[in-house]
């Protein structure tokens, strides 16, 4: 079964301290990614661009700045709003986007109610799948050592000069 949480809003894209542009966009989260967070902003006409990062720089930034290069996010106040601010730096360009904080917050307390923190490698199957190699390669008589030969003459034995 895929876990889907998705949300619809309106951020606004600024253009500068006195102007801003609407843009229609969608979060969304899905289980067999479960450290991701993907914005698909709606460009026009059908086409839409898409950003994926670290969900938990979303769950940190609703209360404090973080990230650093690509993706920062900060709270802040605009107009007596409280909203999220998000800065996008690509080779193509950067951008200032501000969103809803209440909504950011809402779907992102149904993500971590999804996949709650620290359980996203248990979703991954990560574990069990080492837990398997691991004793998968003990089956086959298997072992991770240092291969070079011991050599207790203390002439450096294995070592290439």
């Amino acid at each position: 079964m895929q876990i889907l949480v998705e949300c619809e809003l309106e951020i606004r894209l600024v253009l500068s301290p006195d102007r801003n542009l609407p843009v229609p966009a969608r979060l969304t989260y899905r289980a067999d990614d479960p450290y991701a967070a993907h914005i698909a902003f709606h460009v026009g006409q059908g086409a839409s661009v898409t950003w994926t990062f670290a969900r938990e720089l979303l769950v940190e930034g609703v209360f404090r700045a973080c990230g650093e290069g690509d993706v920062r996010v900060w709270p802040a106040k605009v107009q007596g709003r409280d909203i999220l601010c998000v800065a996008l730096s690509s080779p193509d360009g950067d951008a200032l986007l501000e969103m809803p904080s209440s909504v950011v917050s809402g779907w992102l307390e149904r993500t971590l109610r999804a996949v709650p923190p620290g359980l996203e490698s248990e979703v991954l199957g990560m574990d069990k799948a080492l837990r398997d190699l691991l004793e998968a390669a003990q089956g086959d008589d298997l072992c991770v050592r240092d291969p070079s030969p011991s050599d207790e003459s203390g002439d450096g034995g294995g070592v290439l000069p």
